[in-house]
């Protein structure tokens, strides 16, 4: 769990004292580092009892080219400008450039998120 509650920290450096605990709605959790591989899926309970369902790791993506959607295989992560590193360890998420069985293709949907990896052909 992260504590996504105010710095202890002021701007200046000093300490800030805090004037109560830490709340259960302050925390949340790691963020989820969709891998390419053999489908793996993991579904959590969310506030309000909601479920999410989050993308562990993926061989499928669905490529939508104009208007037409196909269920392509993942190959790997060509480029993530999120963060290079991720481009290394073939981590899928939002925006990054992956090689599909029909081309390159940008992912347009949030794998940690949406529960369902989804990317758009690039020309």
């Amino acid at each position: 769990m992260k504590w996504q509650g105010d710095s202890i920290r002021k701007k200046t450096g000093g300490r800030r004292r805090l004037g109560r605990k830490k709340r259960k709605h302050e925390l949340g959790d790691e963020p989820t580092e969709t891998s390419v591989g053999d489908s793996d899926y993991k579904t959590v309970v969310v506030r309000g009892g909601d479920t999410k369902t989050k993308v562990l790791a993926t061989d499928e993506v669905n490529v939508i080219d104009g208007g037409d959607t196909t269920r392509a295989e993942l190959q790997g992560v060509v480029e993530n400008q999120a963060n290079p590193n991720y481009a290394r360890r073939d981590i899928v998420t939002k925006g990054a450039i992956v090689e599909t069985s029909e081309g390159e293709a940008q992912v347009v949907s949030r794998p940690g998120q949406d529960g369902v990896v989804n990317a758009e052909l690039v020309e």
